[in-house]
């Protein structure tokens, strides 16, 4: 078994009884420690075992120690499996092989241990080759490549690593490849195993009739069109929406977010570098007391405006029983302390205890887990950090990104955007994560069902990354008259767009400017602002003069 180097991680085990042996110790050469000779066998597997090899080796060596000034291995590289063959080769480079043995070659090694043992074996060795016409150049490479295996199996001690560099063996030109091939081969092993492979013509049958994939079986988006556009929420893929300035971004990944987490009961991550934590929390509550969908799930009907639950506006099950204000919600005392209003409330406003029935509710969904951080400045770098670590931590799969920014240091440099996005195609591909981003929309006159990548405030190559994108702008009051919708992508009936008083009652048109899932029509959202309550209409266009 070999020594080690100072310094140099420790492969091996050691045995105590070589380690007392300091007679043998090479005084000029301090740097490197006393080797020790443990047995290692089953060190290795069986696929990277070859006594045979190693015995033709050293019998050839010991039939002409000449051999050993060309045919040696430095002290890293050298990896026996039998510790009384690696004695042996100890003994050649120091004594049979001595005078032809380059200080290179011995450095790192110490003496031999010479007993009547090892005196028969290498008797036994020596006729083993001494009829046989064995190649020595051959039988050192053949060798070498073993080590070079064996070396970096040792080196990683991960499972499906390790694996991968035995299956190098089996390599169909694994003969014909030198050690330097056999090297970057184990490089490549290392850098790819983090990737997905597969042989794509295996299993093509099952995969069909089972339809258990990633194409069909996305989670259901809380809108119908666009699930069956995008064929859903797909882990591994990336998915954009982008918005002019102050449209409702944030309150659209919410949207999404809140449904992914309660309705399908998946843990989702919220990254922003738009919306503090207290505003994001407010928009929850908002979303989660007048989503439909959601609402099913906690089984209180309410509608309660985001600037309600801000100011802190209750109306009473009686006006005649409590002090209201002139809109008809519970009045504060002037000198009534908050714990005592909130107390009070839940004795006169069954809209309040509604309210509170609902957060508590959601407190328990432990499961369904929405963790948020804000990183106003970071790095490419700690973004994937920051996901990867709750990957790992909490084994979150569906990420939510509002806004994808370039990182700090690059702001204002819109191709250092698609190196962002880049990064989390990658993420999202190799570790099978849903990460949906929110873009900024360019302020212009482009009407909003003409909408192209051109009217990204940013990097128009930033679409060649992602799997889907959405252009989504709002239809100015004054034109609403122009636009009308259908519920089926080819149909005869339309229906016009009901104009509004109420201003926190906005449309939207969606362009799908890219869908690897297919389709990419152009459809109308109305959008309540107050309440966070986002609704898919059907197909929109403008009206046919």
């Amino acid at each position: 078994m070999l020594g080690r180097k100072k310094g140099r991680t420790p492969l091996k085990i050691e045995n105590e009884e070589e380690e007392n042996e300091e007679d043998y110790e090479e005084e000029d050469e301090p740097e490197f420690e006393q080797e020790s000779e443990a047995n290692i066998e089953g060190m290795f597997p069986k696929e990277l075992s070859a006594i045979t090899l190693e015995r033709q080796y050293i019998g050839l060596l010991l039939k002409d120690p000449r051999l050993i000034k060309k045919y040696f291995f430095l002290y890293e590289e050298c990896y026996f499996e039998d510790p009384e063959l690696l004695n042996i080769y100890k003994s050649i480079i120091f004594t049979e092989g001595g005078a032809y043995t380059t200080e290179a070659a011995k450095r790192g090694f110490n003496f031999a241990r010479d007993d009547e043992k090892s005196y028969q074996l290498k008797g036994t060795l020596r006729r083993e080759v001494s009829d046989e016409d064995y190649d020595m150049e051959k039988v050192y490479m053949d060798l070498k490549k073993l080590f070079v295996l064996r070396r970096n199996y040792l080196a990683i001690p991960i499972q499906n690593i390790q694996e991968k560099v035995m299956e190098i063996k089996d390599y169909e030109l694994y003969d014909k490849m030198s050690v330097e091939e056999i090297e970057n081969a184990v490089i490549q092993v290392n850098d790819t195993e983090k990737f997905k492979r597969a042989v794509l013509n295996e299993g093509l049958t099952s995969f069909l009739e089972l339809g258990d994939n990633n194409l069909t079986n996305g989670l259901p988006l809380p809108f119908p069109i666009l699930t069956q556009v995008f064929k859903g929420i797909r882990k591994g893929e990336t998915m954009a929406f982008a918005m002019p300035s102050n449209a409702g971004k944030s309150r659209f990944t919410i949207d999404i977010a809140a449904h992914t987490a309660l309705v399908h009961q998946k843990k989702v991550l919220i990254i922003s570098n738009e919306m503090s934590e207290e505003k994001m929390r407010l928009c929850l509550i908002t979303t989660i007391l007048n989503n439909k969908a959601i609402q099913q799930m906690h089984g209180i009907e309410i509608s309660k405006t985001e600037g309600e639950l801000l100011e802190f506006k209750f109306r009473p099950d009686d006006a005649k029983k409590v002090k209201v204000d002139e809109e008809g919600f519970v009045v504060k005392e002037e000198k009534e302390k908050q714990k005592d209003f909130v107390k009070r409330l839940l004795e006169v406003s069954e809209e309040f205890r509604k309210v509170i029935t609902v957060t508590n509710w959601v407190n328990k969904q432990i499961k369904n887990s929405m963790y948020f951080i804000n990183i106003t400045d970071h790095t490419n770098d700690e973004l994937k950090k920051v996901i990867m670590n709750y990957y790992y931590k909490e084994k979150i799969e569906y990420v939510f990104y509002d806004t994808l920014k370039t990182d700090t240091a690059n702001i204002g440099i819109g191709e250092e955007l698609k190196k962002t996005a880049t990064i989390l195609s990658n993420i999202a591909q190799n570790f099978g994560i849903y990460i949906c981003s929110t873009l900024q929309l360019a302020e212009s006159d482009t009407l909003p069902v003409n909408l192209t990548v051109n009217d990204l405030a940013v990097s128009r190559t930033v679409k060649e990354v992602l799997d889907t994108l959405g252009l989504i702008k709002q239809i100015h009051r004054d034109t609403l008259h122009n636009y009308e919708y259908s519920l089926n992508e080819v149909d005869t009936k339309f229906y016009d767009l009901k104009k509004y008083d109420d201003p926190d009652v906005r449309y939207y048109a969606c362009v799908v400017d890219k869908n690897r899932a297919g389709a990419k029509p152009t459809l109308l959202f109305r959008l309540n602002l107050a309440y966070n309550v986002w609704e898919e209409l059907g197909y929109l266009r403008l009206k046919q003069k």
